[in-house]
């Protein structure tokens, strides 16, 4: 008995959220709840990227004719909001990773607790001092578990936009996921 089966071809994956951001100088990454998951994709190949760079410098001096001639990005800033201190329990392992294995101190992590009073607030007054006393003592934060410093209420965007626009005046900055808007930093009128 002889059955044909139709031929079929895979080609991807292609994550709309990740698909061009080699092609930036600097990316801004952010990922709501477990919407971080392709950032986090993303901030894994950086380190990836960054491994092997550096270990074909060292070997060679030249980066590869192939995939690492076309990576771009020297620097990320990842911003993971969530509504429950629970969730930070997904990606610790991964936060921790990124966080240890990004070598060359390019990858900046910023994670917020929006179910937690604001900072500057009297009531976090003291989880806030906790907080700080905790991760400069041991280096992990008591809100997220993680070596990532986590902040409380929602990221202030006219601040991180205006902060990535002066640190980076001529950088081609993108924002990822998509469509938010991609922009160059010398025209961004924060």
């Amino acid at each position: 008995m002889c059955s044909s089966f139709p031929k079929v071809l895979v080609d991807g994956p292609y994550g709309a959220p990740a698909q061009d951001y080699r092609e930036y100088e600097v990316v801004l990454l952010v990922g709501l709840g477990i919407g971080a998951t392709p950032m986090i994709s993303i901030l894994k190949d950086m380190v990836n990227n960054f491994k092997a760079i550096d270990e074909e410098e060292g070997i060679g001096g030249a980066k590869s004719p192939t995939r690492l001639s076309d990576f771009k990005t020297s620097r990320a800033y990842f911003y993971w909001v969530t509504r429950e201190q629970g969730s930070f329990d997904w990606f610790k392992g991964v936060m921790n990773e990124v966080a240890e294995e990004d070598r060359r101190k390019v990858i900046e992590l910023h994670s917020y607790c929006t179910s937690v009073y604001e900072e500057g607030d009297a009531r976090s007054a003291l989880i806030a001092m906790l907080q700080s006393l905790n991760h400069a003592k041991n280096g992990v934060d008591i809100v997220s578990g993680t070596r990532v410093m986590s902040h409380f209420a929602k990221p202030n965007w006219r601040s991180v936009y205006k902060r990535i626009a002066l640190n980076h005046p001529d950088a081609r900055v993108g924002e990822f996921p998509p469509p938010l808007h991609s922009f160059n930093s010398s025209r961004c009128v924060c």
